[in-house]
């Protein structure tokens, strides 16, 4: 799971223009953060631009 943290991290920082460590903070608050952690979503299943999005969508 933490390759899939990376790749989507590194999504949102190229379409929104911030660090890293920006973006990084933006996951960890996202909503999107707390249901992929819940095994009974299978949102970590998804992919990693869908995920990206829902996370930018969250702020």
């Amino acid at each position: 799971m933490w390759n899939k943290i990376g790749r989507i991290v590194s999504l949102i920082q190229k379409d929104l223009g911030i660090s890293p460590e920006e973006a990084l903070d933006m996951f960890y608050r996202s909503r999107t953060n707390q249901l992929m952690r819940d095994p009974s979503t299978m949102l970590y299943t998804l992919g990693d631009r869908y995920l990206a999005d829902e996370v930018m969508r969250d702020k």
